[in-house]
């Protein structure tokens, strides 16, 4: 007789949580670090970020500037401290408005169903059927430069995506006894939806909206690079590139290079942190 090893269920499960234990503690750290130099970028930053200094234009890695300054002689370092709050700020906006919006509009289409949901999946398609970007640089055209007007175009670019999600988890949960014991207590669906189910959907809306925040912070950097997005004296990651783009030229590539892995590592960052927080809430959802 011959006994056969078997592995435990459970063994791989534990394996790969801890395969990926370093990489998502490393990514939170690197938010953590973002997000507090955004917030005490005044008392970081040594130079004044728009000072002119014709006399450092250019100039390489120095003790007076540790990542060089760029053609106008503004220091890179002060520039990407204080450009990490617009960098951060803008995509902040476009989840926050994204996210109420597209959880308002799904659950509604999920609760009452019936010709309003689809008339609200049709539009969601709608949307889904135009680019974002295309859409943000339409907007921009028509009320010129400056941070709300792309914040409000790509919302409405990531609405669609909260709201089938958001509609797919409330369809879930009306099927819950709790839901049916409510009604039936004579609760009204908006105090369901609201005190009961939305609690209940909240960590996974909110862990997609972790990884709706880094592909909008690279949408808003690419409308900066294309000079469509915060004003040219405002600084900012993705207008650092652009800038940077003569320096580059002139074989001091640090004031575009930065910027540019900065962004990168990011929403890199943002991705890894969400897609863990939406593996670990699958895993306990029953």
């Amino acid at each position: 007789m011959t006994a056969v090893l078997t592995r435990r269920p459970g063994l791989a499960r534990i394996k790969a949580r801890s395969a990926g234990a370093p990489l998502h503690a490393f990514c939170l750290a690197f938010v953590a670090l973002v997000v507090l130099a955004a917030l005490l970028a005044p008392w970081l930053t040594p130079y004044d970020p728009n000072a002119v200094d014709l006399s450092q234009a250019l100039a390489g890695t120095t003790a007076d500037h540790p990542l060089g300054a760029d053609a106008a002689g503004r220091d890179t370092l002060s520039r990407l401290l204080v450009g990490a709050r617009a960098s951060l700020l803008g995509p902040l906006g476009v989840v926050a408005f994204s996210t109420v919006l597209g959880v308002a509009v799904g659950m509604a289409a999920a609760w009452r169903g019936g010709r309003l949901d689809s008339v609200l999946s049709r539009s969601t398609e709608l949307v889904f059927a135009f680019p974002g970007m295309l859409l943000a640089i339409i907007v921009i055209s028509v009320y010129g430069e400056g941070l709300l007007a792309p914040v409000i175009a790509l919302a409405v670019a990531y609405l669609p995506y909260v709201s089938r999600l958001t509609r797919s988890l409330v369809l879930a949960e009306r099927t819950r006894p709790y839901v049916s014991a409510y009604q039936v207590q004579g609760h009204s669906p908006l105090a369901i939806c609201l005190r009961h189910i939305l609690p209940n959907i909240a960590p996974v809306v909110l862990a997609q909206a972790t990884i709706n925040f880094g592909y909008a912070l690279m949408d808003l950097a690419g409308l900066s690079f294309l000079g469509l997005g915060v004003p040219p004296l405002t600084p900012d990651w993705g207008r650092m590139v652009f800038d940077g783009q003569t320096a580059i030229q002139h074989g001091y590539p640090l004031s575009a290079v930065v910027p540019c892995v900065l962004i990168v590592l990011t929403v890199v960052a943002f991705n890894v942190v969400g897609e863990r927080w939406a593996d670990r809430l699958a895993r306990r959802t029953p």
